[in-house]
């Protein structure tokens, strides 16, 4: 065989192994989001300071219903809390999350956390 048949073979090969190659997509299963917050917030049994934070649905088929709070560069997990369902009428394109009130010299505390485009989220319950 001549050197530009194995050249052409060789790319050949290439070709088929980078198009059989599956693409990767984000995974919405999760619903990582990255949220920051200028000022302190409550969360149940926990205040989180001024900062970035991860939120992402425990990997749990079972329970789509745990919230787990992960520290800015995602290497330690803060909090796992359990939330229930929340609904809204009209999703949007971006993270939505609602502040319940609370008194003046409290920090905000976090009622619910929508996920892009869904019309389903989680509330957060305090006792």
């Amino acid at each position: 065989m001549t050197a530009s048949k194995l050249y052409t073979i060789a790319l050949f090969l290439l070709l088929f192994w980078v198009l059989s190659v599956p693409r990767s997509k984000a995974d919405e299963w999760s619903k990582s989001t990255r949220i920051t917050f200028s000022e302190p917030v409550e969360v149940p049994g926990r205040v989180l300071p001024a900062g970035t934070y991860w939120f992402t649905l425990m990997d749990s088929a079972a329970d789509r219903n745990v919230v787990q709070i992960w520290s800015a560069n995602h290497s330690q997990l803060l909090t796992s809390i359990i939330a229930i369902p929340d609904y809204r009428l009209q999703p949007t394109g971006k993270t939505v999350v609602k502040f319940e009130e609370r008194s003046a010299n409290a920090p905000e505390a976090l009622e619910a956390w929508f996920y892009p485009g869904d019309n389903f989220g989680q509330e957060f319950v305090y006792p």
